[in-house]
């Protein structure tokens, strides 16, 4: 069994201007255990983030300044730091824009700080199983094609082309390789990569798929590596191994 940290070492950014919500959320977070920094809008929310270096950012989208979903933009290309989005608005398209920036959850307000609490340990537990796991990754390649991924430097190539993949593309890539020819399951894929713990928009799997096939793919709205299982999930073929269609 991994070693979890314990959360009075945790460090959590709370990025949110309205004192009436931030204030409890303080309280309860410090009183979980955990050591929480605080910035009431978006510049000084990517200042700490930059300085401080957190373990989690819960990051509130109607900011003064820069809104919620730039500095989740501007964190996610410097990091992978785990962000939570925190709103009131609970539109369809709100949900998926914060999901498709690189946001790993996101929770409606009003929301209660139990479910608030239990996202967060759900993340940090997963980050820390990442953490666990690469310590321990054999030195060994896998290839499909002309995608090389190596497991233990964490590194995906194309055609000799070093592929930028963030914490969560890599594992669904490492997943859907280790299982080339496969059709894996929506909720398998769910569990392994996000952990069978995590609570958050089960959409985030086919946001994280269209990131993939973006960054391997030709042609990502023609894929010739990863198939949707319409009804069941998604498969990584080799191209090697496809059929011939006859003339």
């Amino acid at each position: 069994m991994c070693a979890f940290r314990r959360e009075n070492t945790i460090t959590l950014l709370l990025i949110e201007d309205d004192e009436s919500i931030a204030e409890p959320l303080l309280f309860g977070l410090r009183d979980a255990g955990f050591q929480v920094l605080h910035a009431a809008d978006g510049y000084r929310g990517l200042e700490l983030a930059r300085s401080k270096q957190p373990d989690l950012v819960l990051l509130d989208v109607l900011l003064p300044g820069v809104d919620g979903f730039a500095v989740c933009r501007t964190l996610r290309r410097e990091s992978t730091i785990p962000i939570i989005m925190l709103t009131a608005r609970g539109q369809e398209m709100d949900r998926v824009m914060g999901l498709e920036i690189g946001a790993d959850d996101y929770i409606v307000k009003p929301f209660s700080f139990r479910e608030l609490l239990a996202r967060v340990r759900a993340l940090l537990r997963r980050r820390e199983l990442d953490r666990d796991r690469e310590a321990v990754l054999p030195n060994e390649r896998l290839q499909v094609g002309d995608i090389v991924l190596d497991r233990n430097t964490h590194q995906v190539w194309q055609a000799g082309r070093l592929i930028e993949l963030r914490q969560r593309e890599f594992d669904l890539m490492r997943i859907l390789m280790e299982n080339v020819n496969k059709a894996i399951p929506r909720q398998e894929l769910l569990d392994r990569v996000w952990g069978e713990e995590w609570i958050g928009d089960p959409r985030t799997l086919d946001v994280h798929i269209r990131w993939l096939r973006e960054k391997i793919e030709d042609d990502p709205s023609a894929p010739r590596y990863i198939e949707t299982v319409r009804g069941y999930g998604y498969r990584l073929v080799d191209p090697k191994a496809r059929p011939a269609h006859p003339a």
